[in-house]
């Protein structure tokens, strides 16, 4: 497999903020492009964001900048603050599906196809799951170098999952390490303390009723067989 070599290795806050801008287009169109403000917010959000960051608003700007020089991203100067706008599509020269694929991949990390078909349906809404195969099929087999990789199946997952390698392939190791690890369930000792205190709240309330009903049971003059 060639990876793509058009572009540099981007970094894991660069392919943040391609991606980000790549989202917003559609889910807030009206704020779009957008200002370094709204970005920030955006890669720093909690939600739908694997893994979550706490970037500053130099970091990104700087991340803006070598986006730009790769013509990534877009600057424009209306209103009182600049805005920003992705290049991804023209740039990598994909549809707007392996666009929707890309940005939901760079977004929240390896996901199944089935992952992505639900994560992307905000940006484009995919008739079934072999349509979202085939399109990643496209972007892995590209004679322009791959985009996404798929990664070795992970012990008890039924379906292998699939990375973008705009940031390189720094995460196929860690799959791999994954790969050796026993598929055997472990309880952790903080899972099996709560296990505990569980079993004890429900024989101090086994006690408690047990002796609400033999109160009962003398107030009213009826035995009860052990």
């Amino acid at each position: 497999m060639t990876i793509c070599s058009a572009l540099p290795v981007l970094s894991l806050l660069e392919t943040r903020v391609l991606a980000v801008l790549a989202e917003k287009q559609y889910t807030v169109p009206d704020t779009y492009p957008l200002t370094l403000n709204t970005l920030v917010t955006g890669c720093n959000q909690r939600t739908s964001r694997d893994p979550i960051m706490n970037a500053s608003q130099v970091e990104i700007q700087i991340a803006i900048d070598n986006l730009k020089h790769m013509s990534l991203v877009i600057e424009s100067s209306g209103g009182r603050a600049a805005r920003f706008a992705h290049n991804l599509k023209p740039v990598l020269q994909i549809p707007i599906q392996s666009a929707a694929l890309m940005t939901t991949l760079m977004l929240r990390g390896p996901q199944t196809a089935g992952e992505l078909r639900i994560n992307s349906e905000r940006l484009h809404k995919f008739a079934d799951i072999s349509s979202v195969e085939s399109f990643l099929a496209e972007l892995a087999e590209r004679t322009a170098g791959a985009l996404v990789m798929e990664l070795p199946r992970q012990p008890g997952s039924r379906e292998n999952r699939w990375m973008h390698l705009l940031s390189g392939t720094s995460g196929i190791e860690e799959y791999k390490m994954m790969m050796t690890q026993t598929a055997d369930p472990v309880i952790a000792i903080d899972e099996i303390a709560v296990l505990k205190a569980d079993m004890a709240r429900l024989s101090s309330e086994v006690s408690a009723l047990r002796k609400i009903i033999a109160k009962l049971c003398t107030e009213l003059d009826i035995t009860i067989d052990d």
